[in-house]
């Protein structure tokens, strides 16, 4: 089985190249814009640079490639800066989306398809899948138009929707609200955290899985992926605070209402999974068990840093 990640230098990217690379019978072909970063050393997959936006890259490197699946990850995903550079989020987010299904078909692929709960008003969560999408924000109507791209291709595919992805890699490059809290509160920094939005976080690494158990089964259909817990910001900051033993007097309350942002948020999404889990086998952690992942995992990667 091939499989073609796109985005494969992203947080989800790496997790799933490290996870497929334990799979014998998986040929990974990675792609994303710029060079490969290879944050595992991993010897036994194949890069290849693809721009997304670039219509002629993309029908060239599938047809070269010839993938069994494609595992498409890459998004612009910062949901202040979509709704600042609309023209921008509209080629990445769904442009290229239809690039991409175009010579998905032609090769016959399977199409794994990355969306967000930022699809949804959050007035009703916690969300199934047949709960009816309507954005309140240009991100989420971007996420929005792609699923329904892939839904009326004509390609074989799975629509893995997700919520607050935290994970680590190795580089600590990229921040997610558990390092993002870790890191001001070991440096005494005050962060004030708003507790009128509602979540349900998921692992980084149990995102990769549901994208494996989905790519092995050929499951089609849309699908919620993440913790089962629904959590405020404010209550996941807590946590964060507990498990690494920091000071959670600097953390404080507030509410979405003091913060000026571009983009509007959905006030209460999260997910009910059942549908995963009886389809597919899910079975996530909880956000304290991934909090006690992250832990080993950054003790891990501080040994390898430390001179």
């Amino acid at each position: 089985m091939k499989i073609l990640i796109t985005g494969a230098n992203g947080l989800l990217g790496q997790k799933l190249i490290l996870l497929l690379s334990h799979e014998h019978d998986v040929e990974v072909v990675a792609t994303s814009k710029g060079k490969n970063v290879n944050y595992y050393d991993l010897p036994e997959y194949h890069f290849c640079p693809l721009d997304i936006t670039d219509k002629d890259q993309v029908n060239q490197v599938i047809e070269d490639e010839n993938p069994d699946i494609i595992i498409h990850t890459a998004a612009m995903t910062n949901v202040d800066e979509c709704e600042q550079y609309k023209e921008k989020c509209w080629n990445v987010n769904v442009v290229a989306v239809e690039w991409l299904l175009e010579a998905a078909k032609r090769q016959n692929a399977f199409f794994i398809h990355l969306s967000t709960d930022f699809v949804f008003s959050g007035i009703n969560g916690p969300l199934t899948e047949e709960d009816k999408p309507d954005p309140v924000n240009y991100y989420g109507k971007s996420k929005m138009e792609a699923e329904l791209l892939v839904q009326q291709s004509g390609v074989d595919y799975a629509i893995l929707r997700t919520a607050l992805v935290y994970g680590i890699a190795p580089t600590m490059s990229r921040s997610n609200i558990v390092l993002w809290v870790k890191e001001s509160l070991e440096n005494g920094k005050p962060i004030k955290v708003v507790d009128d939005q509602y979540r349900t976080p998921t692992l980084a690494e149990d995102l990769a899985q549901a994208c494996w158990l989905i790519a092995k089964q050929r499951a089609k259909g849309i699908f919620h992926i993440s913790d089962e817990e629904i959590y405020t910001p404010y209550e996941m900051a807590l946590l964060v605070a507990d498990h690494f033993k920091l000071d959670k007097t600097l953390i404080s309350r507030t509410d979405s209402k003091q913060f000026t942002q571009p983009a509007r948020r959905p006030p209460k999404t999260g997910f009910i999974i059942e549908k995963a889990k009886k389809e597919l086998g899910y079975q996530p952690h909880t956000f304290q068990e991934g909090l006690a992942y992250m832990g080993n995992h950054l003790k891990k990667i501080e040994k390898i840093l430390l001179p």
